[in-house]
């Protein structure tokens, strides 16, 4: 982590950065946001009306859209659709069966005492599976599972997102074709600067007809945006640590004060700052070789409700969340073990990525 010491600016330190343990930490925040829906105590702590959940969900997005611009740039347009596919479906996939068969049953038993109708009262488990199937979630319940809870009858408050992320990921993937795009900063700046005002539109003038997919992702998609913009300045001029430092204070100021739209304007510095201070800070070795993230994003939810309903709260919130910590980092990194990282080799080996030219010029 010595590429940033100087003051000058160095390339950023794609194989030696805390980028997976910069995505472990936003996870928990989400856990930690959701531990007050789940157990009944309101919305948590918010800045600037939005919870910390939500803003670690920002943070995502802006580290993937700088990663994911770069694998664009990097491969071919089949293999960098394969990859993506392969980062997500798999465990996207298993998560959905164990929630399913594992957990749903477990609920269904202590709140009952019997399996009866498990399998044919709506939403079904086989319902459950096929209908989230494609990454957009059309049902969070399954059967009578979940009725005692205080946040009832959802399994999963996380998955919502993931859908806007393919997305992004497919965004990415059709402008990069154009080679104007990958060659230059100004389109990618462009677009930018027309999803935050498109946002901002929505902000101000609220929902104008539109439905919740195209609000949720118009939300979502300046901060992804804004990475892949920062994506294009770090492969040009690399990170400067005067302005990585900057970046901070700015980002944060843009959030605070300006409502509504200021932390999708704030985007790129978000982006930049996180980008500098992973190169910066540390990351424990064992982290740095496994990226137990996703998991930890995708299992918090159902792990926390189940601990919920099995008293967990009783202890205090504290207690709950360090409950729910820990089984979740458990089935995060078996599911990174046995189903992402064996997935992710599986697909990287069927050949060598392809080399594409980066920016060139502005």
């Amino acid at each position: 982590m010595t590429a940033l010491r100087s003051l000058s600016a160095a390339p950023f330190p794609y194989r030696r950065n805390s980028l997976n343990m910069f995505r472990l930490v936003f996870a928990a925040m989400v856990l930690f946001a959701h531990s007050f829906y789940i157990t009944g105590h309101g919305i948590g702590p918010q800045l600037n009306g939005e919870n910390l959940g939500g803003w670690a969900v920002a943070c995502f997005f802006v580290v993937s859209g700088f990663l994911i611009t770069g694998s664009r740039h990097r491969t071919g347009a089949g293999d960098y659709i394969l990859h993506r596919v392969a980062r997500i479906m798999p465990g996207f996939v298993v998560c959905l069966l164990v929630t399913a068969l594992v957990f749903g049953p477990i609920s269904l038993l202590i709140e009952f005492g019997t399996l009866r109708g498990y399998a044919s009262t709506p939403t079904t488990p086989a319902e459950y599976v096929w209908s989230n199937l494609a990454l957009y979630i059309n049902h969070y319940d399954i059967g009578r599972t979940l009725s005692t809870v205080p946040y009832p009858r959802a399994w999963n408050g996380s998955l919502w997102t993931l859908f806007y992320e393919f997305a992004c990921y497919v965004l990415v993937w059709v402008a990069c074709a154009w080679s104007l795009f990958r060659r230059t900063l100004g389109p990618v700046i462009v677009l930018f600067l027309l999803s935050v005002a498109n946002w901002a539109l929505i902000s101000v003038a609220g929902r104008l007809g539109l439905d919740e997919t195209y609000i949720l992702f118009s939300k979502l998609s300046p901060f992804f945006i804004g990475g892949a913009v920062v994506f294009y300045v770090v492969e040009r001029w690399g990170i400067h640590p005067l302005i990585g430092a900057a970046s901070i204070p700015l980002a944060l100021c843009c959030i605070v004060l300006i409502p509504h739209w200021g932390g999708q304007i704030g985007a790129p510095l978000l982006a930049y700052a996180l980008l500098y201070l992973s190169a910066m800070i540390p990351q424990p070795a064992w982290i740095a070789r496994n990226d137990i993230s996703y998991g930890f994003y995708i299992y918090a939810w159902p792990v926390q409700q189940l601990v919920e309903l099995l008293g967990g709260s009783q202890w205090g919130i504290a207690v709950y969340m360090v409950i729910a910590t820990v089984l979740t980092a458990a089935l995060a990194t078996v599911s990174w073990f046995v189903v992402e990282r064996p997935a992710m080799r599986r697909v990287r080996g069927r050949g060598r990525q392809s080399s594409v030219p980066v920016v060139r010029s502005v």
